[in-house]
C-alpha cells in the first residue's frame, strides 16, 4: 500500500505537544511534512523547529517578532514564509493544502483557529481542551456539519477513545456503555494536608510526579483544574452525560483511562506516561506507528492504585463539574477566570488556594447565557477576565 505525504500545520510547535508532534514526524517523514508551524513568542525555538523542519509557513503572535524570524530564516537560506498574529493561524488551520492540524495551543487562544480547521472538514487532533470547554457546541456542530475528523490527543481522551467501541456516537447506552473513567495522576498534592496549601509556590505546583508539562497545565494538574476541564471535554467528545463520567485518582499514570460496560468489562490503554503516545495514534489512525515510546514493562510497575477523588481538597473539579451542569456560556467564564487566575499565581499575585476561591467568585457575579455564538463565547470570556483581574487589584484573594 503506498503512502501518502500528509501536509500538518501544527499550532503551538514550541509547547511540549507541539515538540513531541514534531518528534513524531521526525521520525516519519515518509508520512508527515511539518506544512506550518505557529508560535507564541518562542522566536528562538521557532527558528530552530524551521531549520530543521523547514515549513512553508511559520507563525508568531506578535509583528515585530515575526519579522526578525523572517530576517533570519533568509540569513539561514530557508524559504519559509512567516506571518504573525491570529488571522494567519486561522488561515493556516484552514489551508487548502493542510491535512491535519495539530491544536496545540494553550487556553481560549486556540478556539479560533481550531473552530476554523474543523470548518474546513480538516483532521483535527484536538489537544487544547479549552476549544470544547468554551464552545463544545458550536465545535462539535461545525465538526459533523462540515465532516471534519475528530481525534482527541488527551491521553485520557485518547484512551476512551480507544477504549469504545468503532460506532459510539451512536449513543453510549445503545453500545453498552455504563460509566467513563477518566484518570487523573492527582498531581503533586493529592496528599498533601489542606492547610499546607495555603503556602504552596509556583514551583512546587509545576513539579508534577510524571508527566512533563507547560506551567499553566500544571498549576491546573496541581488544582485538579485540568481534570475537571477533562471532564466537560469528555461530555462532548463522546455525548456522555456528567453522571456517566467518574474520575479516578490513579497515581501511577500508567492507566490513562477506561470504560466500563453493561456486561461488567472495563476496557482500559495503558502505556508509560508519554504524550508521543496518543499523538502516533491520533496522527496515524486508524492505523498504528512506531512514536518512539519506551515500551510498557508492568513487572517494574508492579501495583496500580486508585482512589476516589477528594473535592474538597480539589474545589476546582467540583466547580467543572458544577458549570457543565449548568451549560452555556458557564464553562467559557470558568476557563477564563482560571486562566487569569493562574497566570496570577505564577507571578506572585495570587496564592495557591486563591486559583479556586477566584474562579467560584467569577461565576457567582456573572450571568450566564446561552452558548448562542462564537461572539456570545468570547464575550464571556472577556468579561470573566474583565472581573477576574479586577478582583485580583483589589487584593480580595491575598
Amino acid at each position: 500500500m503506498s503512502i501518502v505525504l500528509q501536509n500538518i500545520t501544527v499550532l503551538g510547535s514550541t509547547g511540549s505537544i507541539g515538540v513531541s508532534t514534531l518528534d513524531v514526524i521526525r521520525r516519519h517523514p515518509d508520512r508527515y511534512r511539518a506544512f506550518a508551524l505557529c508560535a507564541h513568542a518562542q522566536g528562538e525555538k521557532l527558528f530552530e523547529q524551521c531549520l530543521e523542519f523547514r515549513p512553508r509557513y511559520a507563525v508568531l503572535r506578535d509583528a515585530h517578532l515575526a519579522e526578525q524570524l523572517q530576517e533570519r530564516c533568509r540569513g539561514a537560506g530557508l524559504e519559509t514564509e512567516i506571518r504573525h498574529g491570529v488571522e494567519a493561524l486561522i488561515d493556516l488551520a484552514s489551508h487548502a493544502e493542510v491535512d491535519a492540524v495539530m491544536a496545540a495551543i494553550v487556553g481560549a487562544a486556540g478556539l479560533e483557529p481550531t473552530l476554523a480547521a474543523a470548518r474546513a472538514g480538516k483532521r483535527v487532533m484536538l489537544a487544547n481542551k479549552e476549544v470544547l470547554v468554551m464552545a463544545g457546541e458550536l465545535f462539535m456542530h461545525a465538526v459533523r456539519e462540515r465532516g471534519a475528523t475528530l481525534l482527541p490527543v488527551d491521553s485520557e481522551h485518547n484512551a476512551i477513545f480507544q477504549s469504545l467501541p468503532a460506532d459510539f456516537a451512536q449513543g453510549l447506552d445503545r453500545c453498552g456503555v455504563q460509566k467513563i473513567l477518566l484518570t487523573a495522576s492527582g498531581g503533586p498534592f493529592r496528599n498533601a494536608a489542606l492547610a499546607d496549601l495555603a503556602t504552596v509556590t509556583p514551583e512546587q505546583a509545576c513539579a508534577h510526579p510524571n508527566w512533563v508539562m507547560g506551567r499553566k497545565i500544571s498549576v491546573d494538574s496541581a488544582t485538579m483544574m485540568n481534570k475537571g476541564l477533562e471532564v466537560i471535554e469528555a461530555h462532548w467528545l463522546f455525548a456522555a452525560p456528567p453522571e456517566m463520567i467518574q474520575v479516578v485518582v490513579h497515581p501511577q499514570s500508567v492507566i490513562h483511562s477506561a470504560v466500563q460496560y453493561a456486561d461488567g468489562s472495563v476496557l482500559a490503554q495503558m502505556g508509560n506516561p508519554d504524550m508521543r503516545t496518543p499523538i502516533a495514534y491520533a496522527m496515524a489512525w486508524p492505523e498504528r506507528i512506531a512514536a518512539g515510546v519506551e515500551a510498557l514493562d508492568l513487572f517494574k510497575i508492579a501495583r496500580l492504585d486508585f482512589f476516589a477523588p477528594d473535592f474538597e481538597r480539589f474545589r476546582c473539579l467540583q466547580l467543572a463539574y458544577d458549570v457543565l451542569r449548568e451549560g452555556g456560556t458557564a464553562p467559557a467564564i470558568l476557563n477564563a477566570a482560571n486562566e487569569v487566575a493562574v497566570a496570577a499565581f505564577l507571578d506572585g499575585h495570587l496564592p495557591f488556594l486563591g486559583i479556586a476561591r477566584l474562579n467560584e467568585a467569577v461565576l457567582e457575579a456573572l450571568q450566564v447565557g446561552p452558548e448562542g455564538s462564537l461572539a456570545d463565547v468570547l464575550a464571556a470570556d472577556a468579561e470573566a477576565r474583565r472581573l477576574a483581574g479586577q478582583l485580583i487589584q483589589d487584593l480580595r484573594f491575598a
